[in-house]
């Protein structure tokens, strides 16, 4: 039996903040490994101004290369149409019946997961680690705990875990670049290497769009 945390998200592109909550939690709740498993046709954000799923799976290999508890998995981006997270789980807890699957969220996460696609069926195959971090208070999230434990799970299926507070975002990664401004330690050099290589986020949505006609 391994105790496997599954890190999802756009990733777009991955940056410090993904990783460090990653480790954070790995350590926390003395996890076998971390799965990065980055979206593929999400049904929360515009495709338009995401990447390719292929070149933001590989720019997470990039960043997790040195970390040995890290591993990346293309199945949601292998997977045709819409992306949802209790597919994904419904799918591992049926070829790993015998691990225990940790889905690692930001506060946002837990505050909102009553509203995405079949959450009865999300709680129904993991134990949900949601960090708590200081732009939403802990009296909050436990009261957010309460409701989804009696909505939807027993209690012990949702787990808090104190983490830090960090001010970075895909978003304004990709801001920053659009403006030319530094990105250095806010994304791993490999990322930054291969970003600046392909183009990506210069210009804003034609790198994308040029991208998804090629492929």
């Amino acid at each position: 039996m391994r105790r496997i945390g599954i890190m999802g998200g756009t990733f777009n592109p991955i940056h410090m903040g993904h990783m460090m909550l990653a480790e954070w939690v790995r350590d926390a709740l003395r996890l076998d490994a971390v799965w990065f498993i980055p979206t593929g046709s999400s049904y929360m954000k515009d495709s338009r101004e995401i990447l390719p799923g292929r070149e933001r799976l590989h720019m997470v290999e990039l960043a997790i290369r040195d970390n040995p508890f890290f591993e990346c998995l293309d199945m949601e981006v292998a997977r045709e149409g819409r992306t949802y997270s209790y597919e994904t789980l419904e799918q591992l807890r049926a070829v790993y019946p015998k691990d225990i699957f940790y889905f690692i969220a930001g506060a946002d996460c837990l505050l909102t997961i009553d509203s995405w696609k079949n959450p009865e069926r999300i709680f129904s195959n993991c134990i949900l680690a949601a960090a708590v971090r200081g732009d939403v208070s802990l009296k909050e999230m436990e009261k957010k705990k309460r409701e989804l434990e009696q909505k939807f799970c027993s209690q012990g299926k949702i787990q808090l875990i104190p983490f830090l507070q960090l001010e970075v975002s895909s978003t304004e990664i990709r801001q920053r670049i659009l403006q030319k401004r530094s990105i250095r330690y806010l994304v791993p050099d490999r990322v930054i290497a291969y970003i600046e290589e392909k183009g990506y986020y210069c210009e804003k949505d034609e790198s994308v769009e040029k991208d998804q006609e090629s492929s």
